[in-house]
């Protein structure tokens, strides 16, 4: 087989030179990687050198990148029953970080990383903030979580590779947040988007405009958010506001980031092969059409992924962006397989409630979905915050308030809601990912 580049699986490019790769060379480096790693797989990894030859697939039979969709899949029930380094192969010699999922049912997911791992990881944080405008001379505050969870880590080691000032704030504190990011002239934001909404509102609490900041691009990810949302945040705090997304499995954040243009994130092509799959049938789907995304790591050396369900709903965007990158983008993950809940035979999304609320009340309020079951029949409730901008003088203000919010949920999402009004802050604020959901459901039928 040709070379198409001076390449081992692996190998750390420098900068964003990868994002501008003619196609071909592109595509022709994916194969020699995906080769390489399903080989590495398959030699090192027991769980999948069984799930090969269950399916009669030999490293040797990926002669083409289309090859791949004869990969069996990989999800999170195989690394949970791998725990926690079944999957593992590299040795613990070479193994030089260790991070685990955030989840709060069954076993974390375990994710090691050898030195080669850390300076790919590095490498694509780096493209991620240079994709959309940053520099050297940025004040980078990073709001992520620190700790066994990616985000905060991966995106430290990005910026800094990216020579910026880096102001590690983690979670949390929102008032010392507010500070930091006034008293030491931030010029860039990492956060969850739900956490930086609710540092918008505890700012104006404070009587501080974030618009009057050197703040001028906020860098979110972490959790599905809607296109409404980016513009409550761009217009309440100034600045650009751009989805980055990632997942421990694969590598943490650093998979696919939006650029200045703002019509999709770019996936790191040359580290990470994306499918998009029928999520039921689990067919391969063309560009263009929505389905689910699957992964495979294209450089990982600890632990190499194969096919890997995200169950994040998506599509891959067949046009060449105008920023002249040549790695594809998929649209922004709006909803998931796995938090879509059923009410009375209607499959609904928190992003469809969200997309309401904001239809309804241009001042994004906080919200969460109660989901209980009463005389056999499920019922919805949501519970909106009323916010200072919301308040009338008179009860029939709120109560058509309430029947705006009640009215855009039923024509969004096709049923009707029970819509609460609750006090300002009574809803409980989230560091990291927001729980917009509680179902009751289960605890109601005992």
């Amino acid at each position: 087989m040709s070379v198409c580049w001076n390449d081992k699986a692996g190998t750390f490019h420098p900068d964003s030179a990868a994002d501008y790769l003619p196609l071909r060379q592109l595509r022709c480096l994916q194969l020699q990687r995906l080769q390489a790693v399903v080989k590495r797989a398959y030699e090192r990894v027991e769980h999948f050198r069984q799930r090969l030859d269950s399916v009669g697939v030999k490293p040797e039979d990926i002669r083409e990148l289309e090859d791949v969709r004869f990969l069996p899949f990989t999800d999170k029930n195989d690394l949970r029953d791998t725990y926690p380094y079944g999957l593992f192969a590299s040795p613990m010699s070479d193994i030089v970080r260790l991070h685990a999922s955030s989840g709060t049912t069954g076993k974390p997911i375990v994710v090691g990383y050898t030195q080669q791992d850390m300076e790919v990881w590095k490498n694509v944080m780096k493209r991620t903030f240079l994709s959309v405008g940053l520099h050297q001379n940025d004040i980078i505050q990073n709001a992520f979580g620190y700790g066994l969870f990616t985000g905060g880590l991966g995106a430290h080691y990005g910026a800094e590779a990216l020579g910026a000032t880096v102001v590690p704030t983690s979670g949390g504190n929102t008032d010392r947040q507010i500070m930091v990011m006034r008293d030491f002239g931030v010029t860039a934001m990492c956060a969850t988007p739900s956490y930086f909404v609710h540092i918008i509102e505890t700012a104006e609490d404070m009587g501080l405009d974030l618009r009057s900041l050197p703040l001028r691009v906020g860098v979110f990810g972490a959790e599905p958010w809607t296109e409404p949302m980016r513009h409550y945040i761009e217009e309440k705090a100034g600045i650009k506001a751009y989805d980055i997304y990632g997942l421990s499995e694969i590598i943490g954040p650093g998979v696919a980031t939006e650029c200045v243009v703002q019509d999709g994130l770019h996936i790191h092509e040359d580290h990470f092969l994306a499918e998009i799959v029928d999520p039921v049938t689990g067919e391969v789907l063309p560009d263009g059409e929505e389905g689910e995304l699957v992964l495979t790591t294209l450089s990982k050396e600890a632990m190499p992924i194969i096919r890997y369900r995200t169950h994040d709903i998506t599509r891959l965007i067949p046009e060449t962006c105008p920023c002249g990158r040549t790695i594809r983008r998929m649209a922004r993950v709006s909803r998931r397989t796995d938090d879509m809940f059923i009410v009375r035979g209607v499959n609904v999304f928190p992003a469809q409630i969200e997309a309401a609320l904001l239809r309804a009340e241009r001042n994004l309020p906080h919200y969460q979905i109660i989901l209980s079951r009463k005389g056999g029949l499920d019922q919805m409730e949501v519970q909106v915050e009323v916010t200072k901008e919301m308040l009338g003088d008179t009860i029939s203000e709120l109560e058509n308030l309430q029947k705006r919010f009640a009215k855009a949920i039923e024509d969004v999402v096709g049923i009707r809601a029970v819509v609460t009004l609750v006090e300002p802050q009574s809803i409980a604020r989230s560091q990291g990912k927001a729980k917009r959901v509680i179902d009751t459901r289960k605890e109601d039928q005992l």
